[in-house]
Order: structure tokens, then sequence, then C-alpha cells
């Protein structure tokens, strides 16, 4: 699948279309994409699964000491 013909969608709390953001898209069946605006051409691809797993432990803190 082709970047270009993805629909991203960055989260509201990126702020401004100028900075850097996370931006996800949906794929085939249950793929979900995920690119850096700076760096649009280097895509990780994963399933809502391993998303959602990854979403929980962010929102539970699992990762903050890497910040």
């Amino acid at each position: 699948m082709i970047a270009h013909m993805l629909l991203w969608q960055k989260s509201t709390f990126s702020g401004s279309n100028d900075g850097n953001s996370v931006e996800l898209a949906p794929g085939d069946a249950e793929l979900i994409h995920i690119r850096e605006s700076l760096d649009p051409d280097t895509i990780v691809t994963t399933d809502r699964a391993r998303l959602r797993a990854f979403v929980l432990g962010v929102k539970a803190g699992e990762f903050d000491h890497l910040l």
C-alpha cells in the first residue's frame, strides 16, 4: 500500500500542522500504519490488538521512564 493513498490522522495533542507528529492510518484487515510527519516515507505497520496494548501501556505509565 502506498503511503499517499492512506488516510492519515494525527492527534489533536500534536499541535500545529508545522510540528512533528505521529500519524496513524487504517490499512487492510486489522492493520494500522504509523509514521512521523517529518519522515513520511518511513512507515511501521502493526495490528489493532498490538496497538491497543501499546496505548494501554502508555496510559498506564509503563513508558514514562523513557521521557
